[in-house]
């Protein structure tokens, strides 16, 4: 018999990530989707600067040559492919928790943008998109004349 250390706070993070994606697609009024589609689903973070907006996807295990990056005027899809591994046969699997299998991530954009300029770059696990705001939602900084 084995031992097996269990604490109860093992899988919160998982299950945070669940349910702050379930409440987005319930808020957002998109059909909803199965729970495995969504654990491959790459974890995201979007935030702007003074010239762009830009979204971050983690992608372990992915090859950037199967990503695919769309950007409209509302909004950013991306889409991918996770490596899949087959299980072999002979070894005594104790957990397999790796997942697989091709994912869809669409996010609305929170500012006009310049979708025809969006670059994206892959580094260690993790995809970035930068695409510059449109210069109508620019902040411009007007100086102040003393008379």
């Amino acid at each position: 018999m084995n031992i097996i250390r269990w604490t109860p706070f093992d899988g919160v993070g998982t299950l945070e990530r669940s349910m702050d994606r379930m409440l987005d697609e319930f808020f957002s009024l998109r059909p909803a989707r199965d729970l495995a589609a969504l654990e491959r689903e790459p974890a995201v973070e979007m935030f702007e600067t003074e010239q762009d907006v830009v979204v971050r996807a983690e992608m372990p295990n992915v090859d950037p040559k199967n990503v695919d990056v769309t950007v409209t005027d509302g909004a950013i899809t991306l889409r991918g492919q996770t490596k899949h591994e087959e299980e072999q046969k002979g070894r005594n699997y104790y957990r397999r928790e790796l997942r697989s299998g091709s994912f869809t991530r669409t996010l609305p954009l929170p500012t006009e943008v310049k979708s025809a300029e969006a670059k994206a770059t892959y580094k260690d696990g993790m995809l970035e998109v930068k695409i510059p705001k449109s210069e109508r939602v620019r902040p411009t900084s007007v100086k102040v004349q003393v008379d």
